[in-house]
């Protein structure tokens, strides 16, 4: 399904408004590592079936409340034994930002990141910085944070109407400003992240990551918005992709 390979975002219909019911019982520790880490595994092992291309814009207001538009092309391409996105920001034919990640199985992302006209190779707390001036990093776009040894299924509980699983990711060696913590809620049909909150090595809340919005694409259902917000410098950037709709 088209709509799980972008990024795992948007992959279920968002409707519905946040329910708040009473917190179910936390998980054991041993049984929420070892759910924790079955969840990450499937999803780890999912790859497209298909190509992908998509076009769209990233939508910036930066924290002096300015605000600014970059064209971005989306790409996935399927491979039998590892598969490939890729990002290109800016006009084509200019000094535009390309990343290019490398998913294989059991093995770390392969992050190439070209600017300037210099190309870098990432690793870890590398990734944590930002794509084309905006509020996803490296890291968001790869989903890093699913390839830490620390992986715990904190809970399952509704969230925006879904039945989820919520995993909680830690950094086992956060750097001064990167993700110590990701909390992310799974929808359990679909496995798409509907909701997921970054926390510094402060233990404050950094990032907030929501989808907006889904449109049905021949068939399929699609990614049309997802926002990433910045809770400590007040900015935040939206990407809105093109569909033709059927």
């Amino acid at each position: 399904m088209t709509a799980r390979w972008l990024l795992l975002f948007g992959a279920v219909l968002l409707l519905g408004a946040a329910e708040r019911p009473a917190p179910p019982k936390p998980l054991p520790p041993a049984e929420a590592v070892k759910q924790g880490r079955e969840l990450v595994t499937r999803l780890l092992a999912q790859q497209p079936a298909r190509d992908v291309t998509n076009t769209g814009v990233l939508k910036i207001r930066d924290a002096d409340r300015r605000r600014s538009e970059v064209p971005v092309k989306f790409e996935i391409v399927a491979g039998e034994t590892h598969w490939t996105s890729r990002y290109q920001a800016g006009p084509a034919g200019t000094n535009a930002t390309e990343l290019t990640v490398v998913h294989t199985p059991d093995q770390p992302n392969d992050y190439r990141l070209v600017r300037n006209d210099r190309t870098q190779s990432l690793a870890g707390d590398e990734t944590m910085i930002p794509f084309a001036g905006s509020d996803f990093w490296v890291a968001d776009l790869g989903l890093e944070f699913l390839h830490w040894p620390d992986q715990r299924l904190l809970r399952k509980e509704m969230r925006r109407g879904q039945s989820c699983d919520v995993l909680q990711s830690l950094n086992p060696r956060p750097a001064p400003g990167a993700y110590a913590r990701v909390v992310s809620w799974i929808d359990i049909d679909t496995g798409g992240i509907i909701y997921a909150e970054a926390y510094d090595e402060r233990g404050k809340v950094l990032k907030e990551f929501l989808p907006k919005s889904i449109k049905k694409v021949h068939g399929e259902w699609q990614l049309q918005e997802m926002d990433m917000d910045n809770r400590q410098t007040g900015s935040s950037t939206r990407i809105e992709f093109n569909l033709d709709r059927d």
